[in-house]
């Protein structure tokens, strides 16, 4: 028992110090040395940019290419309709040159000019777009209807029917038809437009249309002369003629309740009106051999 005892402590005793050495081994252990973190670099774009916003440096180079958006608002405008407000694409165009100022990178190669010139662009199309409240899509429909029809009108001689147009673009008729009800809203016409874009002047569609509920100058003049004339050939007339005129056309009496009236015959009263009409007549045509 003493032996069995004995080889026991010895054994635990050498457990012990292998344990120790494993443990020394991983503490003592040397770790690999972290490199530093490198600093980000900084972008190229962060570092080309050399005005601050708000700073008097971008209020200097605002200032000096301002002609430069009114020359690019200036020549798009030649191309779009006068009732499109100018100063609101001016606007548009200044935004763009302050965008441009403020994210122009020099170390990009291009010349300041070239890049604000882009922005400025897009910046006034996308105020058009924003002023159109029609899709795109709907105008890209409305030109290709519109071609198709001019070119069936040019090769017939005659105004397109829907079937003859849903056939030139492949289209069954009911999607033709869907098509139509979309392209409505791009029909319509700004009533501000002129007529003619080259004169300041000019009279615009509004002053063109012309109201129903006014006469036409021409035929009020007309009227009121033929009025006159017949005023006057009237009172010439014999007093029985007046009077049968005067019942039949204001009174509304037929011919033989003014019979009845005079004690005439009604064949009596039917002469004495054509008698009266015909005077009329004749004196008319003196001064409009046309009249009938």
């Amino acid at each position: 028992m003493i032996r069995k005892t004995k080889l026991i402590v010895r054994q635990r005793h050498k457990m012990r110090k292998t344990k120790l050495k494993v443990k020394v081994r991983l503490v003592t252990r040397r770790r690999p040395l972290t490199k530093a973190k490198a600093k980000p670099k900084a972008s190229p774009k962060a570092k080309g940019r050399t005005m601050r916003p708000g700073s008097a440096a971008e209020a200097q180079m605002v200032e000096k290419y301002i002609p430069l958006v009114r020359s690019v608002v200036g020549r798009l405008a030649m191309s779009l309709p006068p009732h499109v407000d100018g100063e609101d694409l001016f606007s548009a165009g200044l935004s763009g040159l302050l965008n441009a100022v403020r994210q122009y990178n020099p170390q990009a190669g291009t010349a300041f000019e070239t890049y604000a010139r882009l922005r400025i662009r897009g910046s006034v199309f996308d105020e058009l777009r924003r002023m159109d409240w029609v899709p795109r899509s709907v105008h890209t429909k409305a030109r290709k209807v519109q071609a198709v029809m001019n070119q069936i009108e040019q090769a017939k001689g005659r105004a397109a029917t829907d079937e003859e147009v849903a056939q030139v673009l492949k289209l069954p008729l009911a999607e033709y038809q869907q098509w139509m009800e979309q392209i409505r809203p791009a029909t319509f016409v700004c009533l501000d437009a002129a007529f003619n874009n080259e004169s300041d002047d000019s009279v615009s569609q509004y002053d063109s249309l012309p109201d129903q509920r006014q006469e036409s100058p021409m035929d009020g003049a007309f009227k009121r002369e033929v009025a006159r004339l017949l005023t006057d050939r009237i009172k010439q007339l014999p007093d029985m003629q007046r009077k049968v005129l005067a019942l039949y056309y204001y009174e509304d009496m037929r011919l033989r309740e003014i019979a009845e009236t005079f004690g005439l015959t009604e064949s009596r009263i039917c002469q004495i009106h054509a008698q009266a009409v015909l005077a009329i007549k004749s004196y008319l045509q003196k001064y409009d051999p046309y009249f009938v």
